[in-house]
């Protein structure tokens, strides 16, 4: 599409993004501004469950998995990145919580977003000082094992 008064050029950002030099403020910081009206004024708010089966809201989780077991890693992380991704303000203090954040922050940080990890690390310093702790390895996969007649 040709650059005309209603359609500027996209200017590219020092990040690597593409943001709009139009006068209503850049695509980034509106989409930045879009995740830090969602965060708690403290992970305090933070009290979701620290064990058993999650369930989010179709607001939430719409597709795929929906319930998660926080016993298991992998499900854990999957449920806080989505929540962190596309939770409200009331869903991430109903479905995070402040502990878990804190201990998985250093992994979670590298499964979000930038702009999501940006957001949040600007808000909460605690989480800042856990940019330098390296992330987890990841949890082994569980091979499946074929059981049964087939298998003998």
């Amino acid at each position: 599409m040709p650059a005309t008064p209603h359609y500027p050029v996209p200017a590219p950002s020092h990040a690597g993004a593409v943001v709009s030099s139009g006068s209503g403020g850049t695509d980034l910081e509106l989409y930045r501004e879009k995740f830090r009206r969602r965060l708690p004024d403290s992970l305090d708010e933070l009290r979701g469950p620290m064990e058993g089966i999650v369930e989010p809201p179709a607001t939430v989780v719409w597709s795929g998995l929906r319930a998660f077991d926080l016993a298991s890693e992998r499900q854990r992380m999957s449920l806080y990145r989505t929540v962190l991704a596309e939770g409200m303000r009331k869903d991430l203090c109903a479905l995070l919580n402040r502990d878990i954040l804190l201990r998985s922050w250093p992994t979670l940080r590298i499964l979000v977003s930038t702009t999501v990890q940006g957001v949040w690390e600007d808000r909460f310093p605690e989480l800042r000082a856990l940019a330098d702790v390296p992330p987890a390895r990841p949890p082994a996969r569980r091979r499946r094992t074929h059981e049964g007649p087939a298998a003998a």
